[in-house]
């Protein structure tokens, strides 16, 4: 491939991370260089797929997934695509042995939003939550591990906790969004029920379940990865401290965010703890 194309098509990766997630595009800032430019490809990746189901409404959004989907199996065939997004995207897979079926488990889920507004059953959304954010996580496990399988393996479940806990903190995070806009409720419990204090108290802690199952994981990260993955992972402990805080009517009117001044403190935190091993 030529080393000018494959540069750009990384870059393109990196910008997309940087526009749309600056919090998530810090965090990977913190990675050693090469798995650096692996984890933006699959964000990349992940990113434009996400963008179809969600925010393309003036098109065909089922042909356009399905188009998505060809070409990129056209890439990974040939070893080059003209969607740069696509071609460093495949590029990763390669490299990095990433298994086919967590690209398919993830297209699953985006195709599932283009049909489902609401899941009814825990397990609906178990496997939602699976192909839209766990096998994301498992994809830069592959990149952090650089084909250490027996570590793969070790770290596979704590890797798939805490991709649930980022998506569920988003869930909540984008409760306006998903309810009022795209007409989605993901936690079975809001389908039936009204968004009570009690409800966002019992889907809180669930969430905090996973992020304490999730941290033995980190903690035995390579070094290429964990600083990037400890800045994500107390981002977004502070986003559902703030959620906890926040009264339950106000969370469907209004999107969470964290400040400049708190993601600054988390960086510090991140780094400290890291380097002393305080965690």
């Amino acid at each position: 491939m030529n080393e000018l194309y494959r540069e750009v098509s990384f870059d393109v990766g990196k910008i997309i991370t940087r526009r749309y997630s600056t919090s998530f595009s810090s965090a990977v800032s913190f990675l050693e260089p090469e798995i650096r430019e692996a984890v933006y490809s699959i964000y990349g990746f992940a990113r434009l797929a996400d963008e179809i189901v969600d925010t393309f409404h003036d098109f065909d959004k089922e042909n356009l997934l399905k188009n998505f989907e060809r070409d990129y199996y056209e890439a990974l065939k040939f070893n080059i695509s003209l969607n740069p997004a696509l071609n460093a995207f495949q590029h990763t897979i390669v490299k990095y042995n990433i298994e086919d079926d967590l690209v398919q488990a993830f297209i699953k889920s985006m195709r599932t939003d283009l049909h489902k507004k609401n899941h009814l059953t825990q397990e609906e959304t178990d496997e939602y939550i699976y192909g839209s954010a766990e096998v994301v996580g498992l994809m830069c496990l592959r990149v952090f591990v650089r084909g250490n399988d027996v570590l793969y393996q070790e770290l596979k479940e704590p890797a798939r906790k805490l991709g649930a806990a980022f998506q569920k903190v988003n869930f909540l995070r984008d409760l306006k969004t998903d309810m009022h806009n795209l007409e989605r409720k993901y936690f079975p419990s809001t389908v039936i029920n009204e968004f009570t204090e009690s409800l966002k108290e019992e889907l809180t802690n669930e969430i905090s379940a996973d992020f304490d199952a999730a941290l033995p994981g980190i903690r035995k990260l390579p070094d290429n990865g964990r600083l990037g993955v400890l800045i994500a992972y107390f981002y977004y402990r502070s986003l559902l401290e703030k959620i906890k805080r926040t009264p339950a009517k106000l969370l469907i009117d209004k999107r969470i965010r964290v400040s400049d001044t708190v993601k600054l403190l988390i960086l510090l935190k991140a780094k400290i703890v890291n380097k002393l091993n305080l965690f």
